[in-house]
């Protein structure tokens, strides 16, 4: 980083000298910006290192001009403050550097502004100070930039520094302190521009209030202040503040407001409304005397008489204008104070408003003063009435509502409830706000009111006393609708809208109910007038009367209306008088309300359907009531008859309601056919998809008027059933279709009705009597009308003519009428249940509706209803079968069917164009029904003009289907593919073509060009359709067609010139198809079906020769692959051609088709080629072959072209094709050429391996791809072939030398030896030979071959390989004679080795029964070489672990004498020969171990010669010896008892060899040969061994240090340690006990490296032997033991160490033993080793020797030993006393090293109690033994025998366990104390390492008794007191230590004690 740095100043500082070179400095300034960035981005951890190194670097960039350096210089300084916090001081110096030096590079001000954001935004320092903002403001177009960046970043961390800056730089300017040489003004510019331009965020406005608010209260509070500086800053202030309020309203009052609670003395409180004035809003904050705060907070004060005076005071304001109180609040104020709880401060506000109501709007004044009538409670306070009084008059009275009607509705509208009449006292607060409204001059505003002043005075007057409430009412419903029906229609409708707006809201008090039914009745009445119906009201009135009757539906039903009403229900006339007062009086007491209004709503629909007039336009006649035809007033009309019907019929089980149907059915359906149009309507409207009438019928409804129907029907005359049955009435057909519908009930519903018209005469009553029969099967099954009809038409089918034909044509003719004169929804379901009905005449019948439907989408596509499309569709349906032959009887049909064709409308989303569905019409069975090929050809060419025409893929799409699904014949398409020319058969389809084509074109454009461009567009088209066109008859005409179409696209006219390319492919494709229809296998064509002379071969071979297109050649080669098997010879006498182009352009291409199409290709072209060659003319053979190896050649050649996925699968198809048996070898012979002629050649030095590598592997995955046969085959011609080119090539040999005949004529030409050189030549071979031996050993024909059925699938084939391998070999063997002399010598012993090696490959491959007598002859071949190559393979074999048959050992077993011979010939100074014999021995070593064990006796000769080779005294090579002796070893195993005899010679050659340790030592493999021999005859012959156990004992334990030096891992140590094993495990103790004794005697001399391989031997031993053999044999091994262990006294001046060692061997050995005896025999046996150690003559060094033992017996006996330990202690205890030196001066042994003896007994003796003490279950330790042992134990602590070091070790290591120990099993407190006595008394000794020693052993006892200790601890403490002031430091920082463990322990504080 340093680096980096220091280089850019230093460029900088050379650069600076050159003026224009800043340009060269960007590259080292973008590499210093993008390094220094990205480590500082990259780092997890900036230190302050790394940002103390950057500083001084970025304070240069600053001060640099350069605009690069500053710029990366800005980048480091962001990402700094990104990644690391620093100080303020360090910041304010950044920050101050980059303002004073913005200036200096004005381009980048912009770009150090940001960076300035950034670091203020990261860092956040407290304050920049005032110096560097003079020089901020000084920066040019400051606020504009920052505007700039304010759009997208946050800015404010800039602001919160300029801002206060900026308001005390206002300040100082006006009081002169301003800075020296700046433009006072430059400050306010700024604070105006930023106020004005950039948007304060982040509670920067509310600072800036503040600041304004503090530094000008601040600089007013001062003392002495000149008043024109005052006025000055009040000059300057002003416009800041109030822009600063037009920006941010809230803002100023928030900060006043927190402010004015501060404010109490009265100067403050007089700059505070001084700094108000200059507000707009100051005024709000001025102070009120009477309520000691300000008007705002008066205004909003929580005492109604503080409001109240507030609002007072405001009055005053509002008279005076003296306040600058902005309007927006007095405004604001007033309207708050309007909805106060204070009726007083509602009075007062009302005044007030009035006051200020010309700056109120209209709109607001009236919304305000309603909202006070919705709050007013008369009823609870009278009060309110002045207040409504006060409201009422500000409304009224004025002229703001005259010419604003929407007002005046609204004031009407609102002020309705409060003039309704609810109460019969004309005192009550209701009734005279109701009287002083009618007198207000409300009526005479409002027209809907006139006269109601009048009129509500006048029934007053003349009403009694209790029926005001029921008159006024009532003559206000008169009123109103009158008022209402003789208005306008168009500024009523507004009024109504309101009036119902009002009747919608949920009404809860008494005067909202009683107003909602005086508005439902004025509602209702004014619907019809004299001029009639208005069924715009009429609609919106219904809903609203809808609405809530089905609110009450439930009450409605139930409610008992008395049967005195009934009678008035029926009449014309207004709500009963009495009812209202009845109403009041109910809803006053809160009972039954619902029932209440339930009536008045019953009452409301009685009007109603008396009010609804059907209209003038509503037809009269007709068979239908048809809503689609229908004008807006008639469908409005009719809507609501279903919508009363439906209402009505939902009551119809309370009587009330049956009352109003009659009622109903009286007023509007009066004459029965007029009713049953309707019910009509009802029945079927509910399938409308156009839905022209906006209402929905339900499926209830639709059943409820079905069963209506039903009942007025049977109810009916039969001269009137007659008529509805008839076709004047719509009834049938209604129920027809109902028939159909989905819904079950609706169907039953249906059924029930046709059979009321059952038996009545009609023209119908043929399918009424067909179908009421059925009235179960229809109800249940939806679609059984269908069938059904379509049963019953049936006969019209039919040829014969019945009697009933003519019956049945008529009624289905007047079924088809009905579709054509009903509704369109009725059509449209008519012609569903008609949908099975199909024949000439339906078609005939139904084509004036379809044209008529056709021409409306034409001229009117929008006006099309969505049913009218349906029925359309229906329609075209009829285009089928059955009808088709209508198509050339009626030219109308076609017509219509093509105009459909073409139109391409789509008229509703979802519903397919009427093109799809008529092309969809255009079937198989359709079109094979159009008897007429005219007909047929129209249509076909009808299909391809829209096909070359249509825009729409969908359209493309259903004609290609089309076209797929139809049959037709070539010839039609013949026709349409010939080119457009006058001498053409079909004119008059050719000239429609040509009408159809030129439609587009202007008349005078005939050109040939059209023509041709839209010739070959369609033939493009039609060859597509052709490509999978399947049902296509005689499609060989087209083929001359197709060839003729195919010459001009290769020959194209001038003005056909194009991409003719896809043309040609379609030409081709279509070819193929053809072909492949006429032969499906792919054999000869008849001549009758198909001339050869057609088939144009060339000019398809032409065609791929002229293209440039991979998908021609692919469609032309699939071709000619098809051609070859239909016209073989054509195809052959291309073939070259064909082949060397797809060699040169499709192979390479790497895609999925280009593959299929070279296989294909292959696949069909070679065949070809191979049939060709009968076998009956060489000659014709010869050529075939020839060509073949060139098709090859071209493949091998494109090989290196082909994508690497593609070679194998491409090759293999090639082989595959040709016979791989017969060619497979060509291709590898090819291969190998390529590779090294130009593969090799291509690669570099160090690729040449690898490259091999891959290619070989290749070839092998091309080999293992055919038959191991094939294979085999191949390897064998390849051989013959290698032999018979010469060996090298003569470069000078004359030409006359070989007959050409006999080389040429048997040999074909595949390596050409003359166009290679002789390096090549080799090189060919050698590379030959090496893949034939990788591809044997190679895996993948190992698995070929075991998949193929193993060897036995070789059966012959082998011999004859192996034949031609050892063929070759000789060849190659006599070549390496002949040439080794010569330079070339080399090459051929490579190549020999090579053969050889596939010779063991092929071997590895051959059965073993050919395999033996191979390699017998092999091994008496002179060469020795060759010998040794023979039993290398024969060991290879037997290697193989395989279950040999019977015979096949036979033939193994008499290889035995060969192999023997060659191990006892022997040639003085062959040293291959001595190889030889060695492989020979190993050999005789695998057959023994593998036939061995069944046939042992060949082996004995075998065993006898190794056994002879084994001997001393022939001095054979040691590698010939070793391999005899891992043959002996064999031997031996094998032979077992046979191999007895041989022992007495084996034995002692195999022991004399042991002993020569050099020779061992000298090879490892010799060694383990002898182990190994050594091994496996003990192993076998274990019984034999005793004359020899004694020598081979001493080998083992003589061979353990040689082997224990080579490593534990190496295999000599393994095979020791196994050895062992063997002899410990196998041998008896009889016979191994006394060699054991006898060797141990022996081992005495050198008893360091002996001893513990015997013993170890002797431990294994004992481990196995039974417990009867140990019985038998204890006094022995006792005897043997005591010996023994006499070793340490036998070497008492020996080192120690090593002693021990050999000590401890013994005594594992001895416990080994003791662990099997039983307590019986151990006692004996202890106490005899006991007396052994003790006797009065016994050395001492018996004791160590001893207590070792018995230390090692406890540790392995654990608890069980302190059964025999008891005669140990006072031993123990004497010899403890004994070795103290504090005790006794006298030597314990008579040695020199007496001290070291000492320490050792000691730490047995320790040791060996602490063993006892840790194990003792059985109280072992009683007091006497306790207190026996406890003084001996403790005087150890002073015990320093053997100076310090081993004094503190003995002390910590063994002697304070054991004394813890012994504390533990005293368990006993009275012992405890005087040990712990004992041991505290040791803390007063004279020297401080006993203190030391005994402090340690306090410790352990406490931390071995735990709590128990606190016992003990009273007399602990005053020892230990003493010890924390003793004068040795070491000894009382310890016993600190103690002191703190102890209280760990312990659980107490044990400090207070000290």
């Amino acid at each position: 980083m340093d680096f980096i740095c220091s280089l850019v100043t230093k460029s900088v500082k050379v650069f600076a000298e050159y003026p224009g070179s800043s340009a060269q400095l960007r590259v080292l300034l973008t590499f210093y910006a993008s390094t220094i960035v990205s480590a500082l981005v990259t780092a997890e951890n900036i230190s302050d290192n790394i940002v103390a190194k950057l500083f001084p670097y970025v304070q240069k960039g600053l001060k640099s001009s350069l605009p690069d350096y500053r710029a990366a210089t800005y980048m480091i300084i962001c990402q700094i403050s990104v990644k690391v916090t620093m100080e303020d001081t360090i910041v304010n110096s950044l920050a101050s550097q980059i303002i004073k030096t913005l200036t200096k590079t004005p381009s980048l001000i912009k770009e150090g502004l940001g960076c300035l954001i950034v670091l203020l935004q990261r860092q956040k320092p407290e304050s920049l100070g005032k110096k560097p903002f003079p020089h901020l403001c000084n920066v040019p177009d400051l606020i504009t930039i920052l505007h700039g960046i304010s759009e997208t970043y946050d800015i404010s961390p800039l602001l919160r520094y300029m801002l206060p800056h900026l308001v005390v730089s206002i300040i100082n300017h006006v009081t002169g302190e301003e800075t020296e040489g700046m433009d006072g003004q430059i400050y306010r510019k700024h604070l105006e521009a930023i106020l004005t331009h950039i948007s304060l965020k982040n509670n920067l406005d509310h600072l800036l209030a503040s600041l304004l608010f503090e530094e000008y209260i601040s600089y007013n509070s001062q003392e002495e202040i000149d008043p024109n500086k005052a006025s000055l800053l009040n000059e300057q202030f002003l416009p800041l503040i109030r822009l600063l309020e037009s920006k941010y309203p809230r803002t100023l009052d928030v900060v006043l407001e927190e402010h004015l609670k501060q404010i109490t003395d009265l100067k403050k409180q007089e700059l505070f409304h001084r700094f108000i004035s200059l507000s707009t809003r100051g005024g709000k904050y001025q102070f009120l005397a009477d309520s000691n705060t300000s008007l705002m907070l008066s205004l909003n004060h929580p005492l109604a008489p503080v409001r109240l005076l507030a609002v007072n005071h405001l009055k005053n304001i509002m008279k005076t204008s003296k306040e600058s109180i902005d309007e927006s609040f007095i405004k604001e104020a007033i309207l708050t104070r309007l909805g106060d709880d204070s009726i007083d401060v509602v009075l007062s506000a009302i005044s007030a408003f009035e006051i200020f109501k010309s700056h109120f709007s209209p709109e607001v004044t009236v919304s305000n003063l309603l909202n006070l009538f919705q709050r007013a409670e008369l009823s609870k306070n009278r009060a309110w009435y002045e207040v409504l009084e006060a409201a009422a008059d500000i409304l009224i009275k004025e002229e703001m509502l005259s010419g604003n009607d929407e007002l005046a509705n609204q004031v009407v509208v609102h002020l309705l409830p409060f003039m309704v009449i609810d109460s019969d006292d004309l005192e009550s607060a209701e009734t005279k706000l109701a009287i002083y409204l009618s007198k207000s001059g409300i009526c005479s505003l409002h027209p809907v009111l006139r006269g109601w002043k009048a009129a509500l005075e006048n029934v007053i007057k003349i009403t009694k006393s209790g029926k005001l409430i029921g008159i006024a009412n009532q003559k206000m419903i008169e009123l109103l609708a009158d008022n209402i029906n003789s208005g306008a229609p168009s500024s009523v409708l507004k009024l109504v809208e309101d009036l119902i707006s009002v009747g919608e809201k949920e009404s809860f008090s008494l005067k909202q109910k009683v107003t909602f039914h005086v508005i439902m009745a004025v509602l209702v009445s004014c619907c019809s007038s004299s001029k009639g119906t208005h069924f715009p009201f009429a609609i919106r009135v219904f809903s609203l009367l809808q609405k809530k009757i089905k609110k009450l539906e439930s009450v409605l039903t139930a409610v008992e209306v008395p049967p005195e009403w009934h009678a008035e229900l029926v009449l014309d006339r207004g709500m009963p008088v009495q009812l209202w007062a009845h109403y009041i009086q109910q809803v006053r007491t809160a009972q039954r309300i619902a029932v209440e209004d339930s009536v008045l709503l019953l009452f409301s629909l009685k009007n109603f359907i008396h009010a609804l007039k059907a209209p003038k336009s509503f037809p009269k006649g007709g068979v239908w009531w048809n809503p689609d035809r229908l004008e807006e007033d008639g469908r409005d009309y009719l809507r609501l008859l279903v919508g009363l019907f439906e209402i009505i019929l939902s009551g119809a089980d309370s009587t009330h309601f049956r009352v109003l149907m009659k009622l109903f059915m009286k007023v509007h359906l009066e004459d029965v056919s007029q009713l049953f149009k309707f019910l009509s309507v009802v029945w079927t409207y509910g399938s409308s998809l156009s839905n022209p009438l906006s209402c929905h019928v339900k499926t209830a409804l639709q059943t409820q008027a079905l069963y209506m129907g039903c009942a007025v029907l049977t109810s009916q005359k039969p001269q009137s059933k007659a008529q509805l049955a008839s076709m004047s009435s719509p009834v049938v057909a209604s129920l027809l279709l109902n028939l159909g519908s989905p819904i079950k009930e609706v169907r039953r519903a249906a059924v029930h009705c046709l059979q009321a018209l059952g038996g009545v005469a009609s023209q119908l009553h043929l399918v009424i009597e067909h179908m009421t029969p059925k009235a179960e099967e229809v109800t249940s099954d939806a679609s059984y009308v269908i069938q059904d009809l379509a049963t019953l038409f049936e006969e019209l089918q039919r040829e014969k003519k019945l009697k009933s034909h003519q019956k049945l044509s008529e009624t289905l003719k007047n079924l088809l009428y009905c579709v054509s004169s009903c509704p369109s929804y009725v059509a449209k379901d008519l012609l569903k249940v008609l949908q099975g009905v199909n024949s000439e005449m339906v078609l005939a019948q139904l084509l004036p509706m379809a044209e008529q439907l056709l021409e409306k989408i034409h001229k009117e596509p929008s006006a099309v209803l969505k049913d009218e499309a349906t029925v359309l569709h229906l329609i075209l349906g009829k285009y089928n079968e059955y009808s088709a032959s209508l198509l050339h009887k009626d030219p109308k049909s076609l017509d219509i069917f093509i105009k459909a064709v073409h139109t391409t409308e789509e008229l509703f989303t979802g519903m397919p164009s009427v093109q799809i569905t008529a092309l969809e019409k255009i079937t198989k069975p359709f079109f094979a029904a159009i008897s007429d090929e005219k007909v047929q050809q129209k249509l076909l060419c009808t299909l391809f003009d829209l096909l070359v025409n249509c825009k729409n893929s969908h359209c493309a799409q259903t004609v290609s289907s089309v076209f797929k699904g139809i049959s037709i014949n070539a010839e039609q398409v013949r026709i349409e593919l010939e080119p457009p020319d006058k001498t053409k058969s079909l004119g008059t389809i050719q000239q429609t073509r040509r009408q159809k084509m030129q439609q587009k074109k202007s008349q005078d454009l005939e050109s040939v060009q059209d023509v041709g461009g839209s010739y070959w567009q369609r033939v493009t088209l039609i060859l597509e359709l052709l490509q999978h066109k399947k049902k296509l008859k005689s499609p060989q005409i087209l083929i001359p067609t197709l060839f003729n179409l195919l010459s001009r696209c290769l020959e194209p006219l001038p003005l056909e010139q194009g991409n003719m390319e896809y043309t040609k492919q379609l030409i081709l494709s279509c070819l193929l198809n053809i072909c492949q229809k006429l032969s499906p296998d792919g054999g000869k064509i008849p001549k009758d079906v198909l001339d050869e002379e057609k088939f144009n071969v060339e000019l398809i071979v032409q065609c791929i020769r002229v293209s440039e297109m991979p998908q021609t050649h692919h469609h032309a080669l699939l071709l000619l692959g098809t051609v070859a098997g239909i016209f073989p010879d054509k195809v052959l006498h291309n073939i070259m051609s064909i082949f060397t182009f797809m060699g040169a352009n499709v192979m390479r291409l790497d895609d999925t088709y280009s593959f299929q199409v070279i296989n294909k290709t292959v696949k069909m072209v070679i065949p070809a080629l191979i049939q060709s060659d009968g076998g009956d003319s060489v000659e014709v053979t010869r050529n075939v072959e020839a060509i073949v190896v060139k098709i090859t050649g071209v493949f091998v050649d494109a090989l290196p072209h082909v994508p690497e996925h593609r070679r194998l699968p491409v090759l293999v198809q090639l082989v595959d094709t040709l016979g791989a048996a017969r060619f497979l070898w060509v291709l590898l012979v090819l291969l190998f050429e390529q590779y090294i002629t130009k593969t090799a050649l291509a690669a570099a030095c160090g690729e040449k391996d690898a490259m091999l590598e891959a290619d070989t592997e290749f070839w092998i995955s091309v080999c293992c791809e055919f038959s191991v046969q094939e294979q085999i085959q191949s390897l064998m011609t390849i051989l013959q072939y290698l032999l018979r080119l010469p060996e090298e090539k003569e470069e000078t040999v004359p030409k006359v030398a070989s007959p050409p005949s006999e080389a040429a004529g048997d040999m074909l030409q595949v390596f050409s030896v003359d166009a290679h050189t002789a390096k090549q030549l080799r090189h060919f071979k050698f590379l030959s030979v090496s893949f034939m031996a990788q591809l044997l050993a190679s895996s993948h024909f190992i698995r070929k071959v075991v998949e193929s059925g193993g060897p036995q699938a070789l059966k012959g084939l082998e011999q004859r390989l192996l034949e031609a391998v050892l063929g070759y070999i000789n060849a190659v063997a006599q070549s390496v004679e002949k040439n080794a002399d010569k330079l070339t010598g080399k090459f051929w012993r490579a190549l020999l080795s090579k053969a050889y090696d596939m010779l063991d490959k092929v071997n590895a491959l051959l059965p073993t029964e050919t395999f033996i007598p191979v390699i017998r002859g092999l091994l008496g071949n002179p060469l020795p070489s060759v010998r040794r190559k023979a039993m290398d393979l024969l060991n290879n074999k037997l290697q193989q672990k395989a279950s040999w048959k019977k015979k096949t050992v036979h033939h193994f077993l008499k290889l035995v004498p060969v192999l023997l011979a060659i191990v006892q010939r022997r040639k003085k100074g062959a040293e291959e020969q001595a190889v030889n014999r060695q492989t020979a021995l190993y050999t005789l070593k695998l057959l023994c171990k593998n036939f061995g064990a069944e046939n042992p006796e060949p082996f004995i000769p075998v065993l006898n010669t190794a056994v002879r080779l084994v001997s001393p005294e022939k001095k054979d090579e040691k590698n010939v010896v070793g391999s005899a002796l891992l043959c002996v070893a064999e031997a031996a195993s094998t032979l077992g008892p046979l191999a007895v005899p041989q022992l007495p010679s084996l034995m002692p050659s195999l022991l004399a060899t042991m002993k020569n340790t050099s020779e061992l030592v000298s090879g490892d493999v010799y060694l383990l040969s002898a182990l190994a021999a050594l091994q496996k005859v003990v192993e076998t012959l274990p019984h034999f061994l005793s004359p020899y156990l004694e020598g081979v004992l001493a080998q083992v334990i003589h061979l353990e240090k040689i082997t224990s030096e080579m490593g534990a891992a190496s295999q000599a140590n393994v095979r020791l340690t196994s050895l062992k094993k063997t002899l410990a495990t196998t041998l008896s103790p009889r016979v191994l006990l006394p060699a054991i004794n006898k060797t141990y005697k022996h081992t005495q001399r050198d008893w360091r490296n002996h001893m513990g391989p015997l013993m170890s031997i002797l431990q294994e031993h004992i481990g196995v032997m039974k417990k009867e053999e140990l019985t038998s044999h204890q006094s022995q091994l006792t005897t043997f033991f005591l010996e023994a262990l006499d070793f340490r006294a036998r070497h008492p001046e020996n080192d120690l160490e090593e002693v021990g060692k050999t000590e401890n061997h013994i005594i594992d050995c001895l416990v080994a033993m003791v662990v099997k005896l039983s307590e019986v025999t151990f006692r004996p046996l202890f106490f005899k080793l006991f007396d052994w150690a003790k006797t009065e003559d016994a050395p001492k060094d018996r004791l160590l020797t001893f207590y070792n033992l018995a230390d090692c017996i406890a540790a392995k006996l654990k608890g069980l030993f302190t059964l025999f330990a008891g005669h140990l202690v006072k031993p123990f205890a004497d010899t403890l006393n004994q070795v103290n030196i504090s005790k006794t001066d006298e030597a314990f042994f008579d040695s020199e090293n007496d001290p070291e003896k000492c320490c050792l007994l000691l730490q047995f003796i320790l040791n060996c109690l602490h063993k006892i003490f840790l194990f003792d279950t059985q109280h072992f330790l009683s007091k006497e033994r306790a207190e026996a042992l406890m003084m001996p134990l403790v005087d150890q602590l002073e015990n320093r025998l053997g100076g310090e070091e081993r004094f503190q070790e003995r002390v910590t290591r063994h002697l304070v366990p054991c004394i813890a120990q012994f504390s533990v099993a005293m368990a006993d407190d009275s012992l405890w104390k005087p040990l712990n006595y004992q041991v505290l008394l040791k803390t007063r000794d004279a020297s401080p390492k006993v203190r030391f020693a005994a402090l340690i052993t306090v410790l352990a006892l406490a931390e071995t008794l735990k709590e128990n200790y606190i016992v003990l601890l009273p007399e602990s403490i005053p020892f230990l007191a003493e010890l924390m002031e003793d004068e040795c430091e070491e000894v009382e920082h310890q016993c600190q230590r103690t002191v703190q463990q102890l209280e760990a322990v312990l659980g107490e504080p044990l400090q207070s004690y000290f």
